[in-house]
């Protein structure tokens, strides 16, 4: 599958359930339609996890001072 921005592969990903759930498909498109989710899906779910790890976060530590830290590290403090 060809590089997709983000917020085009939701869009597809949301016609392609739309278009299932109508229910009018042959059983091959719908299969076709299915892999193609499943493919946008986990792709979206990669680009996700990859920005968080991006984030940084500002918290206080112990002394009252504030420092970055990264997203997995505040999240594993909390």
């Amino acid at each position: 599958m060809a590089e997709v921005k983000f917020e085009e592969a939701l869009k597809k990903l949301e016609k392609i359930v739309e278009d299932l759930e109508k229910g009018e498909l042959s059983l091959d498109e719908a299969l076709k339609k299915y892999q193609e989710g499943i493919e946008l899906s986990r792709m979206c779910s990669v680009r996700l996890e990859n920005a968080k790890k991006k984030i940084d976060t500002l918290v206080k530590n112990k002394k009252g001072e504030f420092e970055v830290k990264s997203f997995d590290e505040v999240k594993t403090e909390d």
